[in-house]
């Protein structure tokens, strides 16, 4: 029987595997949301914003790696997927895009709600295509998603209502996604290549990111035999933190001098699935040595002795019976000790006294870390939020930390979250949210609501957007355009139908988040954290330096000294 364009898409959505689609509904969707809901298989997700609607669509996609769904009606409505869809694709998360269009009749005319689909997403997208016809059909939806999968990124389609609605016969065409998963690893003569420079060096440190997902045993098989430090960038800080006597934390701006110095120091780095972006912080004498599954990559960031195409997994397998056992484990201890006391020293400033206010953000994510279960979904949104995930949350097995760490959009946290919470409804899910990134995208807890979805929200309220102040002191500059004049967002909470929690004291910290991981539905947590805190790179430059007492100078003649002594008592002398 012919069925309608709509249909078929609907269809095809299901046989894939796909259980919803987030969205915001517009007349141009109409034809396939009345699809979804006359089909018991798949769910429509309703966001106040389709930018959260993406979001969450990239979230469900990382944490299982199977393909995600997200819609927008024309014109403005699928524009606002493209933030959300950029974080999917730097991510390598399978999304699939579904942008109505304008109808067909009116295309090229500038019409009401008129936008180029096909130009807006392709910066964003592995595939972009518009469907015109039921010709098209099932080929081009079946491409789209092939690329999505295959290639790990966003695929868009475009259609007109009325295309949607145009009848299809069947051309025998239609075949299930195919999912393939190839064992992809570099030849014998580069294997034994980078053997001979491993067996060449004697201080050897692994740079372990994304890429290592699944490969654990194969790290730790590495390191017993090479008796290597190893440092996690962000998003490789899931897969190698837990169970890892070999970590020395992280590098990087927002990292550990241990994990900076663990590279610095070393005669070779190899880079394992990592795509690490900041050059200065690469060893400025070591040769190193890359992995990755695409090839791309290789040497797009430094200047590398080898670089080899393969799965960390599948190469590591290959690659450690050709290597010599390491026996002098002195740099490996050296740096372990480094680690421990940069640890120590982080774990010294995440304190809390009763009635010692405002609360140290650090101690908020130290309490976090604390009570969190054991298979906890993170997510964090950018700037200080993700400093302290970064620093205080050590990951166990099972759990996972989700945020925009490729593409650095505000406001992800609380979308990604309710991704999470959708896929995962029987998880831990917790929104490490800014208080600005909160604001940013606040109509969304009302999906949150609606839903009643039991996500743990935690607001970091310093009343300031803390990140772009820091960076401005270390200019020499006194913050401008930071501040933000809040409302308690607990008590706007309760009255859309959410538990609020106003926390202020550190005294009350860990029973606020017992309390609030405890309740059997969503809850906010407001928490007033100290806006003088200053988030210290692991490695401080004489410019960074001079810049912070050139800001303290010109606060204290502009007459806001009692800032400045804030944060000094805050970060110096408390």
């Amino acid at each position: 029987m012919p069925k309608t364009i709509a249909a078929q898409i609907v269809e095809q959505l299901v046989a894939a595997g796909v259980k919803r689609v987030h969205g915001v509904v517009g007349d141009s969707l109409n034809s396939i949301t009345d699809e979804i809901r006359q089909h018991e298989a798949i769910e429509w997700i309703h966001y106040r914003h389709e930018e959260a609607a993406a979001f969450a669509a990239g979230a469900e996609a990382q944490l299982t790696g199977k393909l995600a769904v997200c819609a927008g009606s024309c014109g403005p409505g699928n524009m606002h997927l493209i933030n959300g869809l950029y974080d999917a694709h730097r991510s390598m998360a399978p999304v699939l895009a579904i942008a109505a269009q304008i109808p067909s009749t009116e295309i090229g005319t500038s019409y009401f709600q008129e936008t180029r689909p096909e130009s807006l997403f392709r910066e964003c997208s592995h595939y972009c295509e518009t469907i015109a016809s039921a010709r098209q059909m099932p080929r081009v939806l079946q491409i789209a998603m092939q690329n999505a999968v295959g290639l790990g990124g966003v695929a868009v389609i475009a259609l007109s209502g009325d295309v949607a609605m145009q009848a299809i016969e069947s051309n025998g065409l239609e075949h299930p996604l195919m999912i393939s998963r190839p064992t992809i690893r570099p030849s014998d003569t580069e294997l034994n290549k980078l053997a001979e420079l491993i067996n060449q060096s004697e201080k050897i440190t692994l740079l372990c990111g994304s890429g290592c997902a699944g490969a654990h045993d194969e790290l730790m098989a590495a390191g017993e035999k090479l008796l290597t430090p190893m440092v996690h960038a962000l998003r490789g800080k899931e897969h190698v933190e837990y169970d890892n006597p070999f970590d020395v934390g992280m590098t990087g701006l927002i990292g550990f001098s241990s994990g900076y110095h663990a590279m610095e120091n070393s005669d070779l780095v190899i880079m394992l699935g990592t795509d690490f972006p900041y050059k200065d912080w690469f060893p400025s004498r070591a040769q190193i040595a890359q992995i990755d599954i695409r090839a791309e990559r290789l040497g797009r960031r430094c200047n590398i002795a080898l670089g080899l195409v393969g799965d960390v997994k599948e190469t590591l397998h290959c690659l450690l019976p050709l290597v010599k056992r390491k026996t002098d484990r002195s740099y490996l201890d050296k740096c372990v000790e480094h680690y421990k006391n940069a640890r120590a020293t982080l774990d010294s400033q995440a304190t809390g006294k009763a009635d010692k206010t405002p609360i140290h953000p650090e101690y908020l994510a130290h309490m976090i870390n604390q009570l969190a279960s054991d298979n906890a979904i993170f997510t964090t949104d950018v700037g200080e939020p993700t400093v302290w995930a970064a620093r205080y949350l050590q990951m166990k097995k099972g759990q996972r930390l989700l945020g925009s760490f490729n593409h650095g959009s505000m406001a992800s946290a609380m979308p990604q979250a309710i991704g999470a919470q959708l896929t995962y409804p029987g998880r831990q899910v917790i929104s490490l949210s800014g208080d600005g990134g909160f604001a940013m995208m606040m109509g969304d807890i009302l999906t949150i609501a609606q839903y009643n979805l039991p996500v743990k929200i935690i607001v970091f309220n310093n009343s300031s957007l803390g990140f772009v102040a820091m960076e401005m002191k270390v200019a020499g500059l006194p913050p401008y355009g930071t501040d933000l004049k809040n409302p308690d967002f607990a008590r706007m909470a309760e009255a859309i139908g959410i538990k609020g929690i106003r926390l202020e004291d550190p005294a009350n910290v860990g029973t606020a988040l017992e309390k609030a991981f405890a309740h059997d539905g969503p809850v906010l947590i407001d928490a007033v954290v100290n806006p003088s805190v200053l988030v210290m790179p692991p490695r401080i430059e004489f410019s960074q330096a001079k810049g912070f007492g050139m800001y303290a100078l010109k606060q204290v003649f502009n007459g806001n000294g009692k800032e400045v002594w804030d944060t000094l008592t805050t970060n110096f002398l408390d």
